[in-house]
C-alpha cells in the first residue's frame, strides 16, 4: 500500500513539473481552421493566377499584389483563430494563456518563422521565385519543431512532415502551390484533428 502511494506521489508530482513546462492549451480545431484558410487562399490564388493576363507575374503587377494580400489574410485570420480558440481551451483546462510555458512556445516558434520570413523577401528580392514555397515550409516546419519541446508532441511531427515536403517541394520547385496546399492545407487539417480528436474532446 505504502508502495503504491509512493509511486501515484511520484506520478503526481511528474504531471505537475510536465505542466508547468508545456503548453498544453494548444487548439487542435484551430490548426483544422487554419488548413480550411489555407485551402481557400490557395483556391484563390490558383484562380488568379490562372486568370492573369500576360505571360509572366511581376512583382509590380495587380495579381502579384492580390496574391500577397491573400496570404496576408490568410496568416491573419489563422493567428487570430489560434489565439481565440487556445485561450478558450486553456480558461477551460484552468490555464493561463500567457504563461512562461506559452511565451518559449512562442520565441521558440518565432525565431526561425521570422528567419525563414526575412530569407523568403530575400528571395523574393532576387527573383528566386522557384524557392520560396520550399523555403516557407522548410523553415515552418523548423519553427514546428522548434517549439514541440514546449507543447504538445503532436507538433514535432506536424514539423518533421512540412520539413520533408519542403525538401522534396525544392526538386520540383514549379508545383510552389501544390506543396502550400498539402502542406499549409491538408497537413494542418490531418494534425489538427489528430489534435482535437486526442485532446480537446476530454
Amino acid at each position: 500500500m505504502e508502495a503504491s502511494k509512493y509511486l501515484k506521489d511520484i506520478q503526481d508530482i511528474k504531471e505537475m513539473m510536465s505542466k508547468s513546462t508545456q503548453f498544453i492549451s494548444l487548439s487542435g480545431l484551430s490548426g483544422i481552421l487554419a488548413g480550411v484558410y489555407a485551402l481557400i487562399g490557395a483556391a484563390y490564388v490558383n484562380y488568379l493566377i490562372n486568370t492573369h493576363y500576360g505571360r509572366y507575374i511581376t512583382l509590380e503587377s495587380k495579381t502579384f499584389k492580390l496574391i500577397l494580400l491573400t496570404a496576408f489574410i490568410v496568416l491573419v485570420l489563422s493567428l487570430s483563430t489560434a489565439y481565440i480558440l487556445t485561450a478558450k481551451k486553456a480558461k477551460k483546462l484552468g490555464e493561463k494563456v500567457w504563461n512562461p510555458a506559452s511565451k518559449r512556445v512562442l520565441i521558440n516558434f518565432a525565431l526561425p518563422l521570422l528567419t525563414g520570413g526575412i530569407f523568403a523577401l530575400l528571395l523574393l528580392k532576387n527573383k528566386h521565385y522557384g524557392l520560396i514555397a520550399p523555403v516557407t515550409l522548410l523553415f515552418y516546419g523548423l519553427a514546428c519543431l522548434n517549439a514541440s519541446k514546449y507543447t504538445l508532441r503532436d507538433v514535432r511531427y506536424l514539423g518533421i512532415t512540412q520539413i520533408i515536403l519542403g525538401l522534396i517541394a525544392v526538386e520540383f520547385s514549379g508545383y510552389g502551390l501544390y506543396f502550400w496546399v498539402i502542406g499549409f492545407g491538408f497537413c494542418h487539417i490531418l494534425y489538427g484533428s489528430i489534435m482535437h480528436f486526442k485532446y480537446d474532446r476530454k
